[in-house]
C-alpha cells in the first residue's frame, strides 16, 4: 500500500501512542485525520483534528459523515480502568468492553463502506499481547483484548472481498500515561509505530510487535499449563 497517496483515520490521536502513529502517518506523506473526544486537543502539525467519542454511536456517525475519503482506519483509542473482573464496579468493565469491543465495531462500521467506495484500503486494529494473555489485576481490560482481537479475525474474513486488508497490532507496554503506574519494561511508542505502519505498507494481517507479545503469541499452543503455570 503506498501510503503517501492513503487517507487515514486515527482514533484517539490527541497523545501517546495514537499521536505517534499519527506522526509516523504523516512522515510518511498520508492525510491524517486525527480523531480524539476534544479536537482542540490535538497538537500535531499537519493533521486534521476531527471530534471523535468511539462510545458515542452519534459522534461516529459524525465523524463519517464529515470525512468521505478515508482509505485507511486505524482503531487505537482505548481505555485503562485496572478493573478486576469480581471486585471492580460493574460500570468499569462494561467501559473496557464498550471502548475496546464495541467502540472499535461501531467505528469500523460507520467507516468499512466509506473505505470500500474508495477502492479499498486497510483496517489496523490496535490490540495487545494481552489479547492472548490474561491478569486478574486488570481482567477487564484483557477480556477486551480478547474480544477485540476475536472481532479483528472476523472482520478480516468479511471485508476480503470489499478490498479491506484488516490487520491487528499485538504490543505489551508502551512508555505512554496510560501505564505510568507500571513498573516494568516498555517500548519507544514512535519504535512501535513505525512497526505498526510499516505492517499496514506491507499488507500484513497480523503484527507482533515486541518480545512480549511474541511470547505470549508462542505461549498460546502450549495450553493452560504455559499460559498460567502459578496454577496448581
Amino acid at each position: 500500500m503506498d501510503l503517501s497517496t492513503s487517507t487515514v483515520l486515527v482514533t484517539g490521536a490527541n497523545r501517546g501512542f495514537g499521536r505517534a502513529l499519527a506522526a509516523e502517518l504523516l512522515s510518511r506523506g498520508a492525510t491524517v485525520y486525527a480523531g480524539a473526544r476534544n479536537p482542540d486537543q490535538v497538537d500535531l502539525p499537519g493533521a486534521k483534528p476531527i471530534a471523535l467519542d468511539i462510545t458515542d454511536p452519534a459522534s461516529v456517525a459524525a465523524a463519517a459523515e464529515a470525512t468521505g475519503d478515508v482509505t485507511v482506519l486505524v482503531n487505537n483509542a482505548g481505555s485503562s480502568t485496572s478493573a478486576d473482573l469480581l471486585t471492580a464496579d460493574l460500570d468499569a468493565v462494561r467501559l473496557e468492553m464498550d471502548t475496546h469491543y464495541f467502540g472499535t465495531l461501531s467505528v469500523t462500521r460507520a467507516f468499512a463502506p466509506q473505505i470500500a467506495a474508495n477502492g479499498g484500503g486497510a483496517i489496523l486494529n490496535v490490540l495487545s499481547g494481552l489479547s492472548w494473555v490474561s491478569f486478574p489485576d486488570f481482567g477487564a481490560y484483557c477480556a477486551a483484548k480478547s474480544a477485540e482481537w476475536s472481532l479483528t479475525n472476523a472482520l478480516r474474513l468479511q471485508l476480503a472481498d470489499q478490498g479491506i486488508r484488516v490487520a491487528g497490532l499485538h504490543v505489551g507496554y508502551m512508555d505512554t500515561d496510560m501505564v505510568r503506574a507500571v513498573d516494568a519494561p516498555k517500548s519507544d511508542p514512535t519504535d512501535i509505530a513505525r512497526i505498526a505502519v510499516d505492517g499496514i505498507a506491507a499488507g500484513a494481517y497480523e503484527i507482533v510487535a515486541d518480545d512480549a507479545s511474541r511470547q505470549a503469541q508462542a505461549a498460546l499452543a502450549g495450553g493452560v499449563s504455559v499460559l498460567y503455570p502459578q496454577l496448581p
